[in-house]
């Protein structure tokens, strides 16, 4: 039996060029009116948000709003950053390695042949409703996750099984797996606890999803306070919070910030703390600036634009090779600045990944040959792309693609949405659009993360994989992710990757080093390689 136990101190974050400081950073009610906008009234900030002197309250600029409190139901950065606020997962991520660490369970074990694993839970361990956390909400919340199989639960389908999970007391969870998984861990982080008689009370005709959209049943150490969609999150530090060597927050406030600009803007006048969707050139022009740390480290983040294999004229292969062929790549990097080209769908230099895998480049004769086998052999047809409102690289690879498209005939019509309708949008073929630009981060480092979330036809109706469906590519991902043999492994994803690009149901992009703006009075901040952008608040002081 291997068995791991314990939980390191934090320690403080030293990179690129962070001055430790002890005086609190308040943000002023002016400030906070500045952050609202124009036009809106208190009721947005409510009195209570503007009486900040001497409470410790962090502003997060974003420019993705959060589409769902159902732990169970929503993904991406935003709902990853609600969830890691006020939920828990049995084991947490942290420091540079992204080490497993305890959540609700405070150690672990595992047989010998990797099926069976059995969690011990912190008994301090309590829900905001007060009522203690045990091994049968947990059982609750796997079950229910898988049953719904929406949100995070592709991470462990297949692999853990409804009657598989076990509460062998009140404090004890016991997993019996259906075949070995090496990331199972490092998939722990992202299967929330919810409270199973909260959720039981509200559970009206569909498993208590229409309660969850905005109510919560989480034992995390925030609570969701109040909330105005599309401007702004405040988020209470639990009156019971549970958790161990927390900082000295009072709450949090995500607030929604379209322009990337703005948000550099707010965190160099000191009306917000943090901002997460910096360009290139928004770190640049922070280079120096007095009181605010940049935050620019490499992680496994690729950036694609996934083509509607199932639906309108993208359907075609040859016009999707076409397309793939007609893109300048070297514009898209140099657009994206702190960046390397992808080289397939997997990211450089990931367990499995072929740098020498024939991926497609700009050669203007071959996509022409690829055009010629369609019905658009001319051209002359227009094309739908979205992209998030806001988010200027998107904004930027949209025009690159537009411009490389004329040398086909194939004209663009370029859509800025907010997140949460471009993820309705990814419910059925017929409301995705032709190019969808995507970024997916993983939340651990193993190829299953980005092969399953990107390309297994489960995720069909979900941003990350909203239509692609190839059966021999499902076959390659299912057997990589229980292969224990590390040589047989590595074959499986050689090829996949090859099945993948020869199916071209993307655009590969660019693998961007995560860009993040801090103020120096940050304190306590450590940079994780997953779901970086996702910020984990508690372990914070001002």
């Amino acid at each position: 039996m291997t068995q791991r136990r314990g939980r390191k101190a934090p320690r403080s974050f030293p990179r690129h060029g962070v001055r430790h400081v002890t005086h609190a950073f308040n943000i002023s009610r002016r400030g906070l009116l500045a952050m609202a906008g124009a036009g809106l009234a208190s009721a947005t900030l409510p009195a209570a948000l503007f009486a900040q002197q001497g409470r410790n309250i962090l502003i997060i600029a974003s420019g993705q709003d959060i589409p769902n409190f159902d732990p169970h139901v929503a993904s991406g950065y935003s709902a990853s950053f609600l969830m890691r606020n006020v939920y828990d997962p049995l084991v947490r991520v942290a420091g540079e390695s992204a080490e497993p660490v305890p959540g609700l369970a405070q150690s672990w074990e595992n047989s010998e042949d990797g099926l069976v694993w059995t969690f011990q839970l912190n008994p301090d361990a309590v829900f905001h409703s007060g009522a203690p956390v045990t091994a049968a909400d947990v059982v609750y919340s796997f079950e229910r996750a898988l049953r719904l199989a929406k949100g995070n639960s592709w991470m462990i389908r297949g692999i853990v099984q409804p009657g598989q999970i076990e509460a062998v007391d009140d404090h004890t969870v016991r997993f019996t797996l259906d075949a070995p998984f090496a990331a199972f861990l490092a998939v722990m982080p992202w299967i929330f606890v919810a409270e199973q008689a909260q959720v039981e009370a509200n559970l009206g005709e569909d498993d208590g999803q229409t309660w969850l959209m905005s109510n919560e049943a989480g034992s995390g150490p925030f609570t969701v306070e109040r909330f105005q969609v599309g401007t702004m999150y405040y988020l209470a530090r639990a009156e019971n919070a549970w958790q161990p060597e927390g900082g000295n927050l009072d709450g949090v406030i995500w607030q929604i910030v379209r322009e990337t600009a703005t948000q550099r803007l707010m965190l160099q006048r000191g009306e917000a703390h943090v901002a997460v969707d910096l360009t290139s050139e928004d770190m640049d022009a922070l280079e120096g600036a007095p009181g605010v740390v940049r935050v620019i480290e490499p992680e496994y983040r690729t950036f694609s634009i996934k083509m509607n294999t199932a639906q309108g004229p993208m359907a075609d292969v040859n016009l999707r090779r076409a397309i793939s062929h007609a893109v300048d790549y070297e514009a898209i990097l140099a657009s994206a600045g702190y960046a390397e080209l992808m080289t397939g769908p997997l990211p450089n230099g990931i367990f499995g990944f072929d740098p020498d895998l024939d991926v497609p480049r700009q050669d203007l004769d071959k996509a022409r040959e690829y055009l010629a086998q369609t019905e658009w052999a001319e051209g002359g047809l227009t094309l739908r792309m979205v992209h998030v409102s806001g988010l200027e690289q998107q904004r930027r690879w949209s025009l690159i693609l537009l411009d490389n498209l004329r040398a086909l005939n194939i004209g663009l019509e370029i859509q800025p949405l907010n997140w949460p309708d471009m993820v309705a949008a990814c419910a059925s073929p017929e409301t995705f659009p032709d190019l969808f630009p995507v970024y997916q981060t993983a939340n651990y480092g193993d190829p299953d993360n980005i092969a399953y979330a990107a390309y297994h036809s489960s995720r069909n109706g979900g941003w990350s994989n909203a239509v692609y469906a190839n059966p021999e590519v499902d076959a390659l991902i299912e057997a990589g992710r229980v292969e224990t043999d590390p040589e047989k492994r590595a074959a499986i994803y050689l090829e996949f990757q090859k099945a993948v690009v020869a199916d071209a149901p993307d655009i590969f992009g660019v693998l961007e080093n995560r860009k993040l703006g801090l103020r120096e009075a940050v304190q306590g901040y450590r940079f994780t390689p997953v779901a970086s952008n996702a910020i984990e608040a508690w372990p914070l002081s001002l």
